[in-house]
């Protein structure tokens, strides 16, 4: 009786070694050519893949002295020791071929951010999906690419840093990148996987909110205050996975050019609407990979701020990874930002170079950069201090990654 019961359950269920695909894409690990454990029915209507990743990480950050009390005791040295970014549990999967699912839990965040993702799309054909639940929103090929595959392991300060202006708001400045949010989105393959769109609207409140709190616009009548978000891809070499670089997938060549756009209406606090634009180009031949992304973002107040002021910032990086060996991958990264607005001089600029080391057949990558905070063209030295605060002028960061 027992036998014929396990036959049962073996017929049902096999177990595989299976190569990852798009229909099991999780954007936190990516077999890439390698193989992974997953469950899988006998006929293939059924895939369950559990995934995770855990980065360890040291960093070193020494900051200027403007910004710095010393009667306070404060150190130039801030912000060093011993991190872990991400310790991602999660599954993915496929129905049927027409439902895909993913939900991941990061320990390592808090609040609403403890939940990293949870989604699950409908197929309808290659050229129509729908995607439902926390995803990333289609915007900058920084944050899209898969979490374990960066180039570096720190994504472009550009997008990350809040901007700078001479008004005070109620809520934090925004970033010009927009990240992991909750909303529904309209994407799709046509042209032979040569062309991608995705078409989305997003609470516009970011990874740490799981809720809905948004209102209607008070300035534009009959219109909700979320995040109105798309982006259209032209591969010529078909679908260019979400990877900067991995040792298994060294005899490939995909290309991606990208243009995308959103605003958030009534972004902070009803404080301002803010939109967004970008450009992004990316290749991989071989060994070499390259890549480079130029994003905007101009605030405007909302009419019950009373301030009539609009502000412009704009920023981008350009960044190149050669295998020099089958493991070894070395990096350079050049990011640039005008963070005080285009309505006063100066801009901040960020070279990066690393490497990367993935330690084989064991799923583990160290990653280590060092990163220099400049400053130029500012009308005097208060604007160059001003521009800077917060900021690093040297970082070092060294990871250790395990992924399965």
């Amino acid at each position: 009786m027992k036998k014929a019961i396990l036959a049962t359950i073996l017929s049902a269920v096999t177990l595989t070694v299976a190569a990852q695909t798009e229909d099991t894409d999780n954007g936190v690990v990516s077999l890439a050519g390698r193989e992974g454990f997953s469950i899988k029915s006998k006929k293939g209507d059924f895939v369950f893949k559990p995934y995770t990743l855990i980065q360890t990480a040291g960093k070193y950050n020494w900051y200027d002295d403007e910004g710095l009390d010393k009667a306070y005791n404060q150190d130039n040295v801030m912000n060093s020791g011993f991190a872990i970014p991400y310790a991602i549990l999660g599954f993915t999967g496929k129905v049927y071929d027409r439902i895909s699912f993913n939900l991941s839990i990061n320990a390592a965040g808090s609040g609403g951010a403890l939940l990293q993702q949870a989604w699950f799309d409908v197929k309808a054909n290659n050229a129509l999906s729908f995607r439902v639940g926390k995803f990333k929103t289609p915007y900058t090929h920084a944050y899209l690419t898969t979490l374990g595959e960066t180039l570096l392991p720190c994504v472009p300060t550009s997008l990350t840093t809040s901007v700078i202006m001479p008004h005070v708001l109620n809520a934090v400045n925004p970033s010009i990148g927009t990240g992991f949010d909750l909303g529904v989105m309209a994407h799709g393959l046509v042209a032979n996987n040569k062309f991608s769109y995705e078409l989305g609207i997003f609470n516009g409140t970011g990874a740490g909110v799981n809720s809905a709190t948004k209102t209607l616009s008070d300035d534009i009548k009959g219109l909700p205050s979320l995040l109105y978000a798309g982006r259209i891809a032209v591969m010529p070499f078909g679908y260019m996975p979400s990877t900067q670089g991995n040792p298994n997938n060294l005899n490939d060549q995909k290309m991606i050019i990208a243009l995308s756009a959103n605003t958030n209406i009534e972004s902070e606090s009803e404080s301002t609407n803010d939109s967004r634009f970008g450009f992004e180009f990316a290749y991989m031949k071989n060994r070499l990979y390259i890549a480079a992304e130029a994003y905007m973002m101009h605030i405007a107040f909302t009419d019950r701020q009373k301030i009539d002021d609009t502000f412009n910032y704009f920023g981008g990086y350009a960044q190149a990874g050669y295998f020099v060996a089958n493991q070894w991958q070395v990096a350079a990264r050049y990011d640039f930002m005008d963070r005080n607005a285009t309505s006063e001089d100066g801009i901040i600029n960020m070279p990066a170079f690393g490497f990367n080391y993935f330690i084989k057949d064991t799923n583990l990558k160290l990653q280590a950069m060092y990163q220099y905070m400049g400053r130029k063209g500012h009308k005097t030295q208060l604007d160059r201090d001003n521009d800077d605060l917060g900021l690093a002028t040297h970082s070092v960061t060294v990871m250790l990654q395990y992924a399965f």
